[in-house]
């Protein structure tokens, strides 16, 4: 591994330890429907008091990425969003039982299933007929299970992926995820239908594939990073349809070094691009300094 990608590696590892601290048995209420504990723990998102305002009507729904959870995934996009006006919700999903904190691991059709009861509650606290949705990993590909299969495409007016695997990856880079993970390896002993689903030329992929990429109705955004070591080959992310604007960040900044994990994370590029995804009439170019 290259000198900045360990540095890289560990600065996210020890982010995401650092969230982990967070999840005491208060900040572990987040999860529940409880709103009034959720907003306790979440600086400013999923506060189902929020109102979306005139300059950003819709509320933004973010998925998190295999063994993440509605809390570390976004540390930092949260804030990010709710700073710029927007009512931001996170959910957990995919959880396997006696597995806390680790999710995403669940059958990914069942997760769709939990994506639809969250958007529902969501439009129904916010009295927005839709929402957006933002998904990092898992979480940018998952979503469209729910569009294609659960009628999300009639609530929902963007999807934005930050390093999808649109098109599945192969075991080898989902057990690339663990070093970030403490004590997620164990999990490998177990039964992981959501890890199953995501291997290329999975059943679940080959249903989700079938017939195009997209539905009507919906945009779809992929940020992606060349220095992916998970969804490999990187293009592999990329969506074909109408509606579809495809990124990778170092056409943007040629000297950013964001991979898997930190793109969802830590990267201000890729949060930049995912608030001009969110409201592309006021869009402004990502840069380095961005």
């Amino acid at each position: 591994m290259l000198p900045w990608r360990r540095a890289l590696h560990a600065f996210a590892a020890a982010l995401l330890a650092a969230g982990a601290l967070t999840l005491t048995p208060t900040a572990a209420t987040a999860a529940t429907p409880d709103a009034t504990a959720v907003t306790t723990t979440s600086s400013g998102w999923n506060d189902y008091g929020c109102k979306p305002s005139a300059a950003h009507p819709r509320p933004v729904v973010l998925v998190h990425g295999t063994f993440g959870n509605s809390i570390d995934n976004w540390l930092v996009l949260a804030p990010y969003l709710v700073k710029r006006g927007y009512c931001v919700y996170s959910l957990d999903y995919g959880q396997l039982p006696g597995v806390p904190f680790f999710n995403g691991l669940g059958p990914i059709d069942k997760s769709a299933e939990q994506l639809d009861a969250f958007v529902d509650k969501v439009l129904a606290a916010t009295g927005a007929k839709k929402a957006d949705l933002v998904g990092h990993s898992q979480g940018g590909m998952m979503p469209r299970q729910y569009l294609k299969f659960l009628g999300g495409a009639a609530k929902v007016n963007a999807l934005i992926g930050l390093a999808p695997d649109n098109h599945g990856t192969t075991l080898l880079g989902l057990t690339k995820l663990l070093p970030y993970f403490p004590g997620a390896e164990d999990l490998l002993t177990e039964k992981t239908p959501g890890l199953a689903d995501q291997v290329a030329g999975s059943a679940f992929l080959t249903k989700l594939n079938a017939g195009g990429d997209t539905v009507p109705g919906v945009r779809y955004t992929v940020i992606s990073t060349k220095y992916d070591e998970v969804v490999t080959p990187y293009r592999s992310q990329f969506l074909n349809g109408p509606n579809v604007h495809n990124v990778t960040l170092q056409d943007l900044c040629p000297v950013d070094i964001a991979e898997h994990v930190t793109i969802g994370i830590l990267d201000r590029v890729a949060h930049h691009e995912v608030a001009n995804a969110l409201d592309p009439a006021h869009a402004t170019p990502s840069t380095c300094l961005s």
